[in-house]
């Protein structure tokens, strides 16, 4: 993982070895399928199973109260330096454990926590329209009324990912049998009332999954839209209620893990201009950025993300715009990474063939996945 693994602050810890079996299966196993993976004809279920065998998914689960994401973001890199996909699936199901690990729902904490976090069952976070909520960018496309030992849910979501057969992911519902009651630190536009985060179990029959039109790039991420209808959702798989206060203490986390993803492209564009330096070298001096440039750029989101990630609970606002900031530098970065190893590569990185361009489309969706860039400065502007 060349500089990641400088970042390491305890050599006697088991865990960074997580993050080195991570890259050996990455580029082992991964590399031969990343270019299916991309194109939408493989879904890489096996090896993200294999993944949560050697501990991917568990170096991030809270240890008495302290919770500690470095790890679970070098293996993360680890993954998007080989593929930007299963990267990003990778962060579905970090996120999905992160939300189980937090919940003081003990009886869904037994019932799924290790499941998950050893990667037993897959899953994936469904609360892509739910942040654009809470910050009032959109409303909540969950609605849910309170039956006797649970919820009734209803409504669609667009796109969730890391989803199939079996699979489950969190999202959140607005409660419609409440009014306009609200809760503190809630929804950002409009009279909501009170809103219920929980797991959604992809094999109920009152759940629709529907595979997507394709995408630019990552078409292999079991991306679908989901449809509730009437969906009864039992005391047991809800995670927090209210949703609110719970959101405001995972929403570091949730950013942060992210970080894996753009360290991981980053780092592979680096890879890409230095592999043409040989044969193009003598012309691509004269381009306005260098991988020396790039070095010392990703050192220091490396740097930054490691810091903020040893103390993802830091409930100062401070620390929440220094995670908010890194995000977006993060998003900036990976697209003018990207542009800049497909110009230092030429016409022999416009070739579907070379991975340069793949590098590239993923990039935008770094960019683009929420929070995107464009959220991002807006949270940033609204304090």
């Amino acid at each position: 993982m060349g500089s990641l693994a400088l970042s390491r602050v305890a050599a006697q810890d088991p865990a960074p070895t997580i993050a080195d079996e991570v890259a050996r299966l990455a580029r082992q196993e991964l590399a031969p399928i990343a270019a299916a993976v991309d194109a939408g004809s493989v879904y890489p279920g096996e090896f993200l199973h294999r993944l949560g065998k050697v501990g991917a998914w568990s170096s991030h689960v809270p240890q008495e109260g302290p919770a500690d994401l470095r790890w679970a973001i070098q293996s993360m890199a680890a993954l998007g330096e080989v593929c930007g996909a299963t990267a990003f699936m990778a962060w579905c199901q970090n996120t999905l454990v992160w939300y189980v690990a937090n919940s003081t729902n003990m009886k869904l904490a037994a019932r799924f926590g290790d499941c998950f976090s050893r990667g037993r069952v897959l899953g994936g976070t469904g609360l892509s329209n739910p942040m654009k909520s809470f910050f009032g960018i959109e409303r909540l496309k969950l609605k849910g009324r309170k039956v006797e030992g649970g919820y009734i849910v209803r409504g669609a979501l667009p796109w969730v990912s890391n989803l199939g057969p079996g699979h489950y992911f969190g999202t959140i519902f607005e409660r419609e049998d409440e009014g306009t009651k609200g809760e503190p630190g809630g929804i950002a536009s409009g009279e909501p009332g009170s809103t219920v985060m929980f797991l959604a179990d992809c094999s109920d029959p009152a759940i629709t999954l529907t595979p997507c039109k394709p995408f630019l790039a990552m078409d292999g991420t079991g991306t679908y839209g989901v449809q509730f209808r009437d969906v009864f959702v039992p005391d047991e798989l809800i995670l927090a209620e209210p949703a609110a206060p719970f959101v405001k203490k995972i929403r570091a986390g949730f950013i942060l893990l992210q970080a894996g993803m753009g360290l991981g492209l980053m780092k592979d564009c680096i890879n890409i201009m230095d592999e043409v330096h040989a044969p193009l070298g003598h012309v691509n001096r004269y381009l306005p950025q260098q991988p020396l440039q790039f070095r010392e750029l990703y050192a220091e989101f490396e740097k930054e993300a490691m810091a903020l990630a040893s103390d993802p609970y830091n409930a100062d606002d401070s620390y929440w715009r220094r995670v908010v900031a890194l995000r977006l530098r993060i998003g900036d970065a990976s697209v003018a990474f990207a542009h800049a190893a497909m110009l230092h590569c030429g016409a022999r990185g416009y070739l579907m063939s070379h991975r340069a361009q793949r590098r590239l489309r993923e990039a935008y969706f770094v960019a683009i996945v929420t929070p995107a860039t464009k959220q991002l400065r807006k949270m940033l502007a609204d304090g």
